[in-house]
C-alpha cells in the first residue's frame, strides 16, 4: 500500500517532543492521511527544557515555552489533537486503543493503522514519610512549572534533592530569585553522569554563589510543620525548607506497553528497532519512554534527551510513510550539557566511569587551556577529557568543563564519534582559528596530541598523585606559583622547567617520579626531559588547575 497517498489512519499517543515531531512530519509526508494526537495533560507540545528558566525567570514569556498548541496544529497541520485525553487500553489484535475523554469520562474505542507511542517518562518520587506534602514538588510539565514558580515566590529556603542536570539548572534559578538554596545529592559529585574530577568546576561554583552542597547523603524523611519542612538526612544531618525540589531521575510511562505486551527493556523502557518499531510492527514507539541502540557498543540504552526525542519521533514517521526509503536510527550518544552561573559542564559518548564499571578496555586523558588564543583578552580557561580505545584508537566519548566554549569542544567530539574518527583523526583536525574564537592549536588538537603521544608510549599518565613514598613528586612550576598553590602531597621537590637541565642532580634516578604543573602541559615537558635521561617518569594529566582531584593515591607504572 503507498502509505502517501492511502487514508492511512495514524494515532500518537503523547505530545511534546517525540509525539509532536512524529505528527507533524507525517503530516509533512501525507496530506491524506488522518493522524490523531492524543495527550494526557493540557499541554500538547512545549519546551520541558525551558521549564527551570522561567521559574527563576531568565524566561520571562510563559508562552514562550508552548511550541504548538491543540489550535494551532489543527490550524498548520490539520491535525486532530485530543488533549486531557487518556489511553487506557491498546487492542493489538484489533488495532485499536481505548481512550477516556478527561472532561466527560466518555469511552471510546479509536481505530488505527499505525501506533506511535511517545509517552515519555514521570519524575521518580521516593516513597519515603512525610514526601506528600505539598511543599514538596517535581518539574516535568508546564502545570509543575508553573505551581513551583507559584510557591517559590513565597518561600526562603529551598532544598534541591538531587544534583543531575534538572537539579543543578534548578538550583541556579532559585539562586537567581534570592533564595536560599541546599542541593542534596547521594553520590559523592555532583552530575554523577559525568567522571568526578570534571565536576570539580562545578561544584566550586554552586559554593561560590551561596549554593550550600550537600554530597555522599540523601534524605530519609521529611518532618512538615506549619512553619516549615525539615528533611531529615541519612547522615543524621537536617535541613530547615519552606519547599523542597526532588530531582533524583525519571522513570518511563511504559505501563500502556507493558499490558499489551510489548517487548520492554529490564529497566522498563520499550525496547525499539533502528526504525523505532517495536516487538509489534505497526506499533513505533519514541522519547524518553523507549530503549534504543548505543552508537558506541550497540548496546540498548535509555537515554532521555529531546534532542534525539525529536529525531526519533521524525524517522518514526518516515518509517511509515516511506518504509523503503528511511535510513536507520544511527543510536543515541547521550550528548548533554548543562549552564550552573557562569560555569559550563558536558559529556558526550562514554565516560571513564561508565567504560570502567563495564569492563571495557579505555585510555584517557585530560587537557586544559584556554576556549581561545590566550594573548586575545577574554580568555577563558577550559578542560577537556577525552576517552578512547586502545586497540583501535577510535573516539569513545568526551567531557568538557570551562567558563565558554564547552558546547563548541563537544559538538566537535560528538561528531568525530558519529563519523567513526580516532585520536589521531583529532590531532589533524582542522577547525576555525581566529584570535577571538580559537587557537592555531584547539584544545580538541591537543587532547588528539596526547593521546597520541600516550598510545606511542612518549607520555605515561596517571590521574591523582601518587601513595606517600612511592614516587618522587616534581613540581615544575615557577617558584612563586609552586609557593601560593602548593602540590597537596608529601616531600614535593619544585624545580622549575627551565632549571630542570641543571639540577636534575636532585632527585633520585633509581625512584620513580610524578611531574606536577598548572595545565599538565609543563609537566609532560618535563617527562620528557627526564625519560630520555633514564628516569622512571609519569605526568598528572590534567595538571593542578584542570579538573583532576589530586589528593588520591594511585598506582603507578613501573617502567
Amino acid at each position: 500500500m503507498d502509505s502517501t497517498s492511502s487514508s492511512l489512519r495514524l494515532v500518537i499517543v503523547g505530545g511534546v517532543a517525540a509525539g509532536a515531531s512524529a505528527a507533524a512530519r507525517a503530516r509533512r509526508l501525507s496530506e491524506n492521511a488522518s493522524i490523531t494526537l492524543l495527550e494526557r495533560g493540557p499541554d500538547v507540545s512545549f519546551a520541558n527544557c525551558g521549564l527551570p528558566y522561567h521559574v527563576g525567570g531568565e524566561i520571562a514569556d510563559r508562552a514562550a515555552l508552548a511550541v504548538q498548541t491543540p489550535q494551532t496544529l489543527k490550524a498548520l497541520l490539520n491535525i486532530d489533537v485530543r488533549t486531557n485525553t487518556e489511553v487506557l487500553e491498546i487492542d493489538r489484535p484489533s488495532k485499536r486503543v481505548r481512550i477516556r475523554n478527561g472532561a466527560t469520562a466518555e469511552l471510546e474505542w479509536l481505530p488505527y493503522d499505525k501506533l506511535v507511542l511517545a509517552t515519555g517518562a514521570a519524575p521518580v518520587k521516593p516513597v519515603l514519610p512525610g514526601a506528600d506534602d505539598p511543599r514538596i514538588h517535581t518539574l516535568r510539565s508546564l502545570a509543575d512549572m508553573d505551581r513551583l514558580k507559584r510557591f517559590a515566590e513565597q518561600a526562603e529556603r529551598i532544598a534541591v534533592i538531587g544534583a543531575g542536570f534538572i537539579g543543578l539548572e534548578v538550583a541556579e534559578q532559585l539562586n537567581r530569585l534570592g533564595k536560599r538554596v541546599a542541593i542534596v545529592e547521594l553520590q559523592d559529585q555532583v552530575l554523577p553522569l559525568l567522571d568526578g574530577s570534571m565536576t570539580n568546576l562545578v561544584r566550586d561554583e554552586l559554593r561560590r554563589h551561596g549554593v550550600e552542597v550537600i554530597l555522599s547523603d540523601s534524605v530519609s524523611r521529611f518532618d512538615p510543620s506549619p512553619s516549615s519542612l525539615v528533611c531529615r538526612l541519612g547522615s543524621g544531618r537536617t535541613i530547615e525548607a519552606d519547599l523542597v525540589v526532588m530531582s533524583v531521575g525519571i522513570r518511563p510511562e511504559s505501563a500502556l506497553a507493558r499490558a499489551a505486551g510489548l517487548v520492554l527493556g529490564p529497566r522498563g523502557h520499550i525496547r525499539v528497532d533502528r526504525y523505532l518499531r517495536t516487538s509489534d510492527p505497526d506499533v513505533y514507539a519514541a522519547g524518553d519512554a523507549v530503549e534504543t541502540e548505543d552508537f558506541v557498543t550497540g548496546e540498548f540504552v535509555a537515554v532521555a534527551l529531546g534532542g534525539p526525542a525529536n529525531r526519533q519521533g521524525r524517522l518514526a514517521a518516515d518509517h511509515i510513510f516511506r518504509p523503503g526509503q528511511t535510513k536507520p536510527y544511527l543510536g543515541t550518544l547521550g550528548t548533554a550539557i548543562v549552564r550552573v552561573f557562569d560555569v559550563a559542564a558536558g559529556l558526550t559518548g562514554w565516560s571513564e566511569k561508565r567504560l570502567a564499571a563495564a569492563g571495557r578496555p579505555f585510555e584517557a586523558v585530560v587537557v586544559n587551556d584556554n576556549q581561545h588564543a590566550g594573548y586575545f583578552p577574554g580568555a577563558k580557561p577550559l578542560a577537556l577529557k577525552l576517552v578512547w580505545d586502545p586497540q583501535t584508537g577510535r573516539v569513545l566519548g568526551a567531557q568538557a568543563a570551562g567558563l565558554d566554549g564547552v558546547d563548541k569542544r563537544l559538538d566537535v567530539i560528538a561528531t568525530a564519534i558519529m563519523g567513526g574518527l580516532t585520536i589521531d583523526d583529532l590531532a589533524q583536525l582542522e577547525l576555525s582559528y581566529a584570535p577571538p574564537f580559537g587557537a592555531a592549536k584547539d584544545i580538541v588538537n591537543l587532547a588528539g596530541f596526547a593521546a597520541c603521544n600516550i598510545r606511542d608510549g612518549l607520555l605515561k599518565a596517571v590521574d591523582r598523585l601518587p601513595a606517600p613514598g612511592s614516587a618522587q613528586v616534581l613540581d615544575v612550576r615557577p617558584k612563586p606559583l609552586a609557593k601560593a598553590y602548593p602540590v597537596p602531597a608529601e616531600g614535593v621537590l619544585n624545580i622549575p622547567l627551565a632549571e630542570l637541565r641543571g639540577r636534575m642532580g636532585e632527585l633520585d634516578a633509581g625512584r620513580p617520579v610524578v611531574t606536577v604543573c598548572a595545565l599538565g602541559k609543563t609537566a609532560y615537558f618535563a617527562a620528557r626531559v627526564l625519560s630520555q635521561r633514564g628516569f622512571r617518569v609519569s605526568s598528572l594529566t590534567g595538571g593542578m588547575r584542570g579538573s583532576i582531584d589530586p589528593r588520591s593515591p594511585a598506582k603507578l607504572p613501573t617502567a
